[in-house]
C-alpha cells in the first residue's frame, strides 16, 4: 500500500503536475471503490470536498501558499465539523449536529486542507478497537479479520488505504499510537497541552476550551516528515485562553544526525510480556540505530519505575473516565470496587478501584506523577529518546464481547487481561511526554509492527527528527 506522502503531493501541486480537484476526485474514487470492505470513513463530505478543492486550486493560481493547500485529508469522528454529525459512536446522538467547527478543524481549513469526511471510532472512544452500533466495525487493511485499533482506528486504516494523505486523531490510552502500529502508518502524541482540543468533546457538550488531563490531539500520516508538517498546523495555544498571551516556539530537535542520538531501549514491561513480533520490530530499529552510529543502551537506573507508573496512570485515567459514567453505573462500580480482595493488586483491580477513587487519593496520585516527571527530566539529561513497544502484539482478531473485562489478549499463545496492553501507552501518557509511532516492519503473518519513540516534554521535534532519520535509506516499513 504505497501511496504518495503529503510532502510529495505538495511538491506536485506547486509544480502544476496535478490539481487539488484531481487529488480529491482520486481519493473519493478510492473510498467509493475500497472502503466498503474496510469501513474507515464513517461520514463522507464529498460535495463540500470537491468545492474546497476547486477553491484551493483557484487560491494556488493566485499565488497562495498555505501549508496544506489542496491536500485531501480526513478527521476523526469525534471532532466537531459543521454540517456533519458528531456522535462518538453513541447511539443517542446519532443525529447531533454541532454548531461550530472544532479548533483543529478550523486550523486544517485555514491551512488549505480539503476535508473528505470523518473516520470511525469505538463507542465513546473507549476501546482498543473501532466499532459502534451507528457505523459498524473498521477492519484492518492488512487482515480484515483483525482490528485497525482504537480509538483513532478509522484514521489509521484510511491512511493505509490511501483515503486522504493526512488525518487528525486523539490519544489518552494509545489512541493515536496503537492504530498506527496496527495499520503500518505514523502518528505523534504531542506533549500534553501542546495542541488545543476545543471542539473535540462528547456530544452534546458545548465546545468550550478545556484542559483535559492526560488526553491530547495529534497528527497521523504516512511519513514522519508529514507528521511534522501537520503538527505545525495543530500546535499552538487556544486563542480563547493561553493564546491571549502566549505564542508557541518549539525548540529544534536536539540532533540532526543519527550518530548524535542517545537512545535508551526498553523492551520489557514488569507487568506484561512483549510478544515475539514486537521484539523483532524493536530489534530492527535497534539495528538501524546502531548501523547509523547512534549510542544505544538497554538499561539505565534513571528509568522511572514502570510498575508504579502503570498504577499511577490507571488511577489518573480511570478516575477521569469514571467521572463521566452515568450515576447508576458509577454506583455499581463503586460497590464492585469495595468488594475487591485487599490483596488483589492486579491491573484490573487497580483500574476498578481507580474509577471510584476519592479526590484525596487522586491528589496523591497526581503528586506521584510529578515525581515521575522529575525522574524523566533526569533521564532525558542522559538520553534523547526512549524506544519501546506501543502494545505487546500486532493487531489482534476482532473481539466485540460486550463485557470487555472478559476479553483477553493472546501474547505468543498465553492469555493476558485485555486492558493490560495499555501499560505501554501509559509510559508516555501519564507524565505527558511526546511519543512518535513509527512502522518497524512486519510480523511473520505480514501484519504491521510499530514502535514508539518517547522524547522530552515540549521537545516534540526530537523524537520526530529521529523518526525522519529512521525513515530514510533502509526504511523499516518494508
Amino acid at each position: 500500500m504505497d501511496f504518495p506522502t503529503a510532502e510529495e503531493l505538495l511538491a506536485a501541486l506547486r509544480a502544476g503536475e496535478v490539481t487539488s480537484a484531481e487529488l480529491t476526485d482520486e481519493a473519493i474514487a478510492r473510498i467509493e471503490r475500497d472502503d466498503e470492505a474496510i469501513n474507515a470513513i464513517c461520514v463522507t463530505d464529498f460535495d463540500r470536498a470537491r468545492s474546497a478543492a476547486e477553491s484551493a486550486d483557484d487560491a494556488r493560481r493566485r499565488g497562495a501558499e498555505q501549508p496544506l493547500l489542496g491536500l485531501p485529508v480526513t478527521v476523526k469522528e469525534s471532532y466537531d465539523v459543521v454540517g456533519l454529525p458528531t456522535t462518538w459512536g453513541l447511539p443517542a446522538y446519532r443525529d447531533y449536529l454541532p454548531a461550530e467547527d472544532a479548533l483543529q478543524v478550523s486550523r486544517l481549513k485555514a491551512a488549505g486542507a480539503v476535508i473528505l469526511g470523518k473516520t470511525n471510532v469505538p463507542l465513546g472512544l473507549q476501546d482498543v478497537q473501532s466499532f459502534n452500533e451507528i457505523y459498524g466495525t473498521t477492519n484492518n487493511p492488512w487482515d480484515r479479520a483483525r482490528t485497525a485499533g482504537g480509538s483513532s482506528g478509522g484514521s489509521a486504516a484510511a491512511l493505509a488505504c490511501g483515503f486522504g494523505v493526512l488525518s487528525i486523531g486523539s490519544d489518552i490510552a494509545g489512541s493515536l499510537r496503537t492504530p498506527a502500529h496496527f495499520c503500518g502508518v505514523y502518528a505523534h502524541k504531542p506533549t500534553l497541552g501542546l495542541a488545543p482540543n476545543r471542539g473535540m468533546v462528547p456530544p452534546p457538550g458545548p465546545a468550550w476550551p478545556t484542559e483535559l488531563d492526560l488526553a491530547v490531539v495529534g497528527p497521523m500520516a504516512r511519513s514522519a516528515r508529514d507528521l511534522t508538517l501537520l503538527l505545525d498546523v495543530m500546535a499552538g495555544p487556544d486563542p480563547l485562553t493561553h493564546g491571549v498571551a502566549y505564542n508557541l516556539k518549539l525548540p529544534p530537535a536536539r540532533h540532526q544526525q543519527l550518530s548524535d542520538f542517545r537512545v535508551l531501549v526498553v523492551e520489557e514491561h514488569p507487568l506484561i510480556p512483549t510478544g515475539s513480533a514486537v521484539r523483532a520490530g524493536l530489534k530492527r530499529v535497534v539495528d538501524a540505530l546502531t548501523a547509523g552510529g547512534a549510542r544505544v543502551e538497554r538499561h539505565s537506573p534513571l528509568l522511572p519505575d514502570l510498575a508504579e507508573a502503570a498504577t499511577v496512570y490507571s488511577q489518573l485515567h480511570f478516575s477521569g473516565a469514571g467521572a463521566r459514567f452515568p450515576i447508576d453505573m458509577y454506583r455499581q462500580l463503586q460497590t464492585l470496587a469495595a468488594g475487591l480482595d485487599a490483596n488483589d493488586q492486579s491491573l484490573d483491580a487497580t483500574r476498578l478501584r481507580s474509577i471510584a477513587i476519592s479526590h484525596r487519593d487522586w491528589m496523591a496520585a497526581d503528586a506521584r506523577r510529578e515525581a515521575h516527571r522529575h525522574a524523566w527530566r533526569q533521564l532525558f539529561a542522559e538520553f534523547d529518546v526512549v524506544l519501546c513497544p506501543i502494545t505487546p502484539t500486532p493487531a489482534f482478531p476482532h473481539d466485540h464481547n460486550p463485557d470487555s473485562l472478559a476479553r483477553s489478549l493472546d501474547i505468543d499463545g498465553v492469555q493476558y487481561p485485555y486492558f493490560d496492553q495499555l501499560v505501554w501507552a501509559g509510559v508516555a501518557t501519564m507524565p505527558g511526554l511526546p511519543a512518535t509511532a513509527i512502522p518497524a516492519g512486519r510480523s511473520p503473518e505480514g501484519l504491521p509492527v510499530g514502535v514508539q519513540l518517547i522524547g522530552p516534554m515540549f521537545e516534540d521535534r526530537t523524537p520526530l527528527r529521529l523518526a525522519e532519520l529512521l525513515e530514510g535509506p533502509g526504511a523499516l516499513s518494508g
